[in-house]
């Protein structure tokens, strides 16, 4: 099964853009090959994480980052596509007290864990959707800092 997002074409223009002849050649020091992996057919979520899993224990481990809150556990992805949907938490605004609990815990442990990972003092995160959250930082950022300009990735969804 292989998962390369882009096409044997568009793999070959970036080796030549940026001068290397082959994609092991990103790679020196390692393995021809052992960058990519085949997964049989069929395989469930959660075997296929437990594949990835133990692939990645063979990694040398430099730091955990990981803060608290955070400890082995398992979710398959459904669990949250199917919890997010509007229809199973209220009818009412998502700051009801019957959706936003569970929400603003998850908040609190990403808040967290970044001050703790970056050593800032604050760290915002919203129930807001992901082009308010970046405005509502940026807008912050220029006030705290009285700037006037700033400079977004031109891979930001313009909508």
């Amino acid at each position: 099964m292989n998962n390369t997002p882009h096409t044997d074409k568009e793999v070959r223009d970036m080796l030549d853009t940026i001068g290397v002849g082959s994609i092991d050649e990103l790679f020196p020091g390692i393995e021809a090959g052992s960058h990519q992996m085949e997964l049989e057919a069929g395989k469930s979520e959660f075997e296929v994480l437990e594949i990835f899993k133990n692939a990645s224990e063979r990694n040398i481990r430099l730091a955990n980052f990981a803060g608290g809150g955070f400890y082995d556990h398992y979710i398959p992805a459904a669990v949250d596509a199917l919890a997010s949907k509007p229809e199973f938490y209220t009818s009412y605004t998502p700051y009801q007290p019957e959706c936003s609990q569970g929400t603003l815990q998850s908040i609190y442990e990403y808040q967290t864990s970044i001050c703790r990972i970056t050593g800032m003092e604050a760290a915002n995160a919203s129930l807001y959707d992901g082009g308010t959250a970046l405005a509502e930082g940026v807008l912050m950022a220029m006030r705290i800092t009285k700037r006037s300009k700033i400079v977004l990735d031109p891979t930001v969804n313009p909508l």
